[in-house]
């Protein structure tokens, strides 16, 4: 539902101007992907302390927002990265309990009146979830425009630093991590920033300026090595700790108090965790409202997976391809074991998938550490985890949401074309004023406009040719291609055989459509992987556009 290309010459707009007019950026190939568990495992280390890192406030926040448990939210974080990240496919995907779902399961919990009937819900949602990856369901993802979907990442990343904003100051708001734009109690995000400088923290502030600091340093080429060896979030956190303690020594007047501090329950020991688990009131199975309930978190909560799903792959380095339909299972196993220990629903959640890669993950391994990691700090040290200055976390978070709102992508945007520009632009005031999924229809409804009005022509999309021993593979594509071709240009490019010699031919075409533009460009640079000879006749280059991530 993006801007159509142009395939004609005489009409093709400025920023697709042929190559002999405008030079292009080389392609370059993806790197090679990561090989066995010796090749990986420091990097897949270190990319899932910071994932633990990021994840711990948020799994605490989501739990308060949505009314429950706080353990619920640590719960369903440690069942994401031991369990669904050993059963994904998914190499970068992160899942955990997500923002997006806190008004559902609020409102649940109050329809349902306990907690105990809602986690009866969640199980039934997990096996509905089970259910709709058996019947192959994953496909929707592919009709998700790029334009929403990049418009989804931006919008996260600027509610991430508008959330984070008070805690940095050292004043705090309700809700932690709440994706909605009206807050509990009256106003909005808005309002609540305007508010927040008037109770200003100046040793929260402070710790959160140094940890910013911290961070965008650890990103520059001198510290590369550094990098590599010790995550910039870490050394955030340990410089949080320490400057809180240090002025409790030294200036007792700009120490955090206890409510500017991580807040995680102390279970007495490994033999009393039991206590702090909460498990299903299957009487609640006689209720019609918990099938509601169960049904509205099963659609809510694939919807969600399968868009950050996408969103992954596109940030992937090695331009690898998730079965959308296989984490469909993974997080059915996910949240049905989630609802019978007393955790909140999962889904894929893009924050923690893009921490996880900007930290240099690299394989499933990543996720499994952080579930290990956050298991073993609930176990073994919550004391210590809670002198962590929620300042400090504060500021890892915007930064995470500046990467994924960096100001590059909303120039990108501009120069692809307004037909995806308007949708993208639509996608994040949409959601930055109402909440996740509302603002990701209204963006859908806006691209899905545009492709009923530049599509209504088309009839057939493709036409394929192949010899006898399918190993010359002709693909003409007709006049105009749509964003609605989308999944099935790329289930089709995806099961070229290997070792053969395929031609790609748009010359016929008057609109190629840049979500379409993009998986052949991807296809290209893949296809050597796969030992396949391709050629693409009369694709347009796509522009100059700087990396997402």
């Amino acid at each position: 539902m993006t801007a159509p290309v142009r395939n004609r010459t005489k009409n093709r707009p400025p920023h697709y101007a042929p190559s002999s007019r405008r030079p292009q950026a080389p392609a370059l190939p993806a790197p090679p992907e990561p090989q066995g568990f010796a090749a990986t495992w420091k990097a897949d280390v270190r990319a899932g302390l910071v994932v633990f890192l990021v994840a711990l406030p948020l799994c605490l926040g989501v739990a308060l927002a949505s009314g429950a448990p706080l353990m619920s939210g640590v719960v369903t974080g440690v069942v994401g990265g031991l369990v669904v990240s050993r059963l994904s496919g998914s190499q970068l995907m992160v899942s955990g309990p997500a923002a997006g779902l806190t008004a559902i399961v609020l409102a649940a919990i109050t329809e349902l009146g306990s907690f105990q009937a809602f986690l009866a819900a969640v199980v039934l949602a997990g096996l509905l979830q089970l259910v709709l990856g058996w019947a192959r369901a994953g496909i929707i993802a592919y009709y998700f425009p790029s334009s929403v979907i990049k418009g989804m990442l931006a919008a996260i990343g600027l509610i991430l630093i508008l959330k984070q904003i008070p805690y940095a100051l050292g004043s705090g708001i309700e809700v932690f991590e709440s994706a909605s734009f009206r807050v509990t109690g009256g106003g909005n995000t808005f309002t609540e920033l305007a508010r927040a400088p008037g109770s200003l923290h100046a040793g929260a502030f402070g710790l959160s300026v140094l940890s910013l600091l911290v961070l965008v340093a650890w990103d520059r080429p001198a510290l590369a090595k550094a990098k590599r060896l010790v995550p910039g979030a870490l050394v955030a956190v340990l410089l949080g700790v320490g400057g809180n303690a240090l002025f409790a020594l030294a200036v007792p007047a700009l120490t955090i108090p206890a409510t500017g501090l991580v807040n995680l329950p102390v279970p007495e020991g490994v033999g009393a965790l039991g206590e702090y688990l909460t498990f299903p009131d299957w009487s609640a199975f006689t209720r019609p409202a918990v099938y509601t309930v169960a049904v509205t978190v099963a659609l809510v909560a694939s919807i969600e997976t399968l868009l950050s799903l996408e969103a992954t792959d596109k940030l992937d380095p090695h331009k690898r391809t998730t079965p959308a339909n296989r984490e469909l299972l993974a997080q059915g196993i996910g949240n049905t074991v989630c609802g019978l220990v007393g955790g909140l629903p999962m889904t894929g959640v893009i924050v923690r998938s893009s921490a996880n890669i900007d930290a240099g993950g690299k394989t499933r391994w990543a996720s499994f550490f952080h579930g290990a990691l956050l298991a073993t700090a609930v176990l073994s040290v919550p004391a210590l985890l809670n002198r962590i200055p929620l300042a400090t976390l504060a500021a890892v978070l915007i930064y995470t949401g500046y990467k994924l709102a960096n100001p590059r992508l909303f120039a990108d945007a501009y120069r692809i074309g307004w037909k995806h520009l308007v949708p993208f632009a639509v996608t994040v005031v949409a959601i930055l004023l109402t909440d996740l999924l509302v603002g990701i229809g209204i963006g859908v409804a806006v691209a899905g406009a545009f492709i009923l009005v530049n599509n209504y022509r088309t009839a057939y999309f493709l036409h394929r040719e192949e010899s006898a021993d399918h190993h010359r593979v002709r693909i003409t594509l007709s006049e105009d291609v749509s964003f609605l071709n989308k999944a099935s240009i790329l289930r089709l490019v995806n099961e070229l055989p290997e070792h053969s010699v395929v031609t790609i031919d748009g010359t016929r075409s008057e609109h190629i459509d840049t979500d379409v533009v993009e998986i052949l460009r991807e296809f290209e640079q893949r296809a050597p992987l796969k030992h396949i000879a391709l050629r693409l006749v009369g694709i347009p280059d796509l522009p100059l556009v700087q990396s997402h991530h």
